[in-house]
């Protein structure tokens, strides 16, 4: 068993208006590094396309109907300011929600110790019917559903560590007892939600704004004190992972300061507190990050520590 890596060139399909910063070369990036000699252990299984019974557990059909229709035949329809689909755009983010839950299957089957899902469309931002922040469909929420309904989980964790608030993951959980939901993130920023006050239907939310300007110790001390006893806690039987790399000091669309090596001590805690609830069962989902060489470097790391979490499962 090893570190399964989920990528397929559909993500590549979804092109987003010249200057996006949600742009196929943040996956390029990512290919790229993957392919170098450390990486090769990884295991590199087949990505399907999430089916209508997946996405219809967060959203409904009416919805999907309307993103499949939105694309033209030829340049971008505009779904908000910020979120654009053509031609290849729908097909790539049922790509990414397709392996987001082949990843949940693969590790909760035992044949992958942990998963990174390298795909765009990004989804946390995408809520019941709208579309918005980059994100057409709730990724690492469907993951998420499809793990209690699929596989009869109890208890499910979403660390959510991309700069903005995953707005659209908490409404498309608000209801749902059997999903924890932890977000870090700068505020005041996009989308303008993630107070403390916003705590979902059965307590199971835990937001954790941040002041524009925190630094990795600020950070690692929120996580020690907040994110990992709200976790422990759970004593999830999976944890997901929303893992966006914008809280970067690089990334020009938030002013966060984290470094490189936080977002590889932020991987080591969360694949120690996995190994100690549920086996190590973990997946991660890319989310943001929109300076390229803070993203493959931040990937970079963040595969490393996945790698070695395994190694010392085995070891």
């Amino acid at each position: 068993m090893t570190t399964a890596f989920f990528f397929h060139p559909d993500g590549l399909g979804h092109v987003t208006p010249p200057e996006h910063p949600e742009q196929v070369a943040r996956l390029n990036v990512i290919a790229n590094l993957a392919s170098k000699p450390e990486f090769s252990g990884l295991l590199r299984p087949e990505v399907p396309l999430a089916p209508d019974a997946a996405l219809l557990r967060c959203h409904p059909q009416r919805y999907l109907d309307r993103v499949a229709a939105a694309a033209p035949a030829r340049g971008w329809a505009e779904l908000d300011s910020d979120t654009h689909v053509m031609a290849g755009s729908e097909r790539a983010a049922r790509r990414a929600v397709g392996a987001a839950v082949a990843a949940v299957d693969l590790v909760l089957t035992g044949g992958a110790d942990n998963a990174f899902v390298a795909m765009r469309p990004p989804g946390h931002h995408a809520e019941r019917e709208t579309a918005m922040g980059f994100c057409l469909y709730g990724t690492v929420a469907v993951a998420a559903q499809h793990a209690l309904a699929v596989h009869g989980l109890r208890r499910v964790v979403i660390m959510d560590f991309d700069v903005h608030h995953g707005n659209g993951t908490q409404d498309l959980l608000w209801d749902q007892p059997g999903v924890l939901f932890v977000s870090t993130h700068q505020s005041p920023l996009y989308p303008g939600t993630g107070a403390r006050s916003e705590r979902g239907a059965h307590d199971q939310i835990v937001n954790l704004p941040l002041p524009q300007g925190t630094d990795g110790p600020a950070y690692r001390a929120v996580f020690e004190a907040e994110v990992i006893p709200a976790i422990a806690a759970a004593r999830p039987d999976l944890i997901l992972l929303s893992a966006g790399f914008d809280a970067h000091r690089a990334d020009p669309l938030a002013e966060m300061n984290l470094e490189t090596e936080d977002f590889a001590w932020i991987t080591d805690r969360l694949c120690a507190l996995a190994q100690e609830h549920c086996g190590g069962k973990l997946v991660s989902c890319l989310e943001g990050g929109y300076d390229l060489p803070a993203l493959g470097d931040s990937v970079a790391a963040h595969l490393r520590g996945l790698m070695a979490q395994h190694d010392a499962a085995v070891s």
